[in-house]
């Protein structure tokens, strides 16, 4: 069964700006706006880079809330309901479902991780006890676990995942897996250094966390993909390297919500295990910010 993209372009992992250990909800509100004047196709909510791990039950619902009225249908939002545990993923899924989300986002089991089997039977228990479409969330470097191209050929013929966010960087396992796919999933990649090599074996987009400190950037980069100017999109590709890698130089989303800090759009603060960026990442993300000209020196 092939199914429409839910978005076309840059969608970002969108940071949950904290404050005085609370939620921001005036900054979420203004990170939201943000991103639909820039060109930002679509919002991810509580997903990875949005901490949801240090959130409370009612602190990610307030977040998602939040977000999709912020939204005002103007973008969709896709909600992060991932968990090691499948049956919280159920019961999070329902807690949600009624927000006005368009999809959730669904990562790999991680810490208790299973085998392909267990993998199927965990997504697939998923699927029949859950209403939101699903995009499945393979991010390897994080989980230890690999959505194996099998797998994904078998889940895919059930008709309720809709895509994949693909975060690995083994270009010939991806290829076996859009071969998988057969049309059925719409591929996201999940690395922002990853996005043009991806978009070249048929990617729809990213869910990027770069889009948090250069939505423009990334929606300009799919834009002049898509628009058939390869060359530009290579370009900027590769000028954005070097933010990326001190975008990950600590464990996200540290050095990005210094980042984001820096240039005035949230609070830095961060929920422990997490703390502040180390000062070399500091400089690498300033000297990064100021030469692609986002941060003025």
């Amino acid at each position: 069964m092939k199914h429409e993209p839910l978005f076309r372009g840059s969608a970002v992992a969108l940071v949950t700006p904290l404050r005085g250990g609370k939620v921001d909800v005036e900054a979420l509100h203004r990170l939201v706006e943000m991103h639909v004047d820039n060109g930002t196709a679509a919002i991810v909510a509580c997903g990875t880079t949005g901490e949801p791990a240090t959130l409370t039950p009612d602190e990610r619902e307030l977040v998602i809330r939040e977000v999709v009225a912020a939204a005002r249908g103007r973008v969709p939002v896709i909600c992060g309901t991932g968990s090691n545990c499948t049956q919280t993923v159920i019961d999070t899924e329902r807690r949600y479902r009624g927000l006005g989300c368009v999809a959730q986002l669904v990562v790999t089991p991680y810490y208790n991780k299973t085998t392909q089997e267990g993998l199927y039977a965990h997504f697939m228990a998923i699927a029949e006890r859950t209403e939101l479409p699903i995009v499945l969330y393979n991010v390897p470097g994080r989980t230890g676990l690999d959505i194996a191209p099998e797998t994904i050929d078998r889940l895919a013929e059930s008709g309720r995942f809709v895509a994949l966010k693909e975060s690995s960087y083994d270009l010939p396992r991806v290829m076996e897996k859009i071969s998988a796919m057969r049309g059925r999933l719409t591929l996201y990649s999940g690395n922002d250094d990853m996005i043009y090599p991806l978009l070249a074996l048929g990617a729809e987009g990213v869910i990027s966390v770069l889009a948090n400190v250069a939505p423009a950037y990334v929606s300009g980069m799919t834009g002049a993909y898509f628009a058939g100017k390869t060359d530009q999109a290579l370009t900027m590709q590769t000028e954005c390297l070097p933010l990326v890698r001190a975008l990950f130089s600590e464990v996200s989303p540290i050095p990005c919500k210094h980042a984001m800090e820096l240039l005035g759009l949230c609070s830095g603060e961060l929920r422990l295990p997490l703390i502040d960026a180390g000062e070399a990442t500091k400089r690498k993300l300033r000297e990064a910010l100021v030469k692609m000209g986002i941060l003025i020196a």
